[in-house]
């Protein structure tokens, strides 16, 4: 029996850095896109929580084999 199996988690990412003084709120806004658009935060980011949504399983159902 093949059975499949979804899982739903909602995580949350953590990443520390470092800003120069006297910024807006909207340059920091941009800024932090701009990081993490460009990939230079990925290597920042750590799983800080994982929250379970849901699981669901379906039975696939396989054709009979000949004997």
């Amino acid at each position: 029996m093949k059975v499949v199996v979804q899982i739903v988690e909602k995580v949350v990412s953590e990443a520390h850095i470092y800003l120069p003084d006297g910024l807006t709120e909207e340059t920091i806004r941009q800024h932090i896109v701009g990081l993490y658009n460009s990939g230079e935060m990925t290597p920042d980011l750590n799983i800080f929580q994982v929250d379970f949504e849901s699981i669901s399983a379906t039975i696939v159902q396989q054709p009979q084999e000949a004997a």
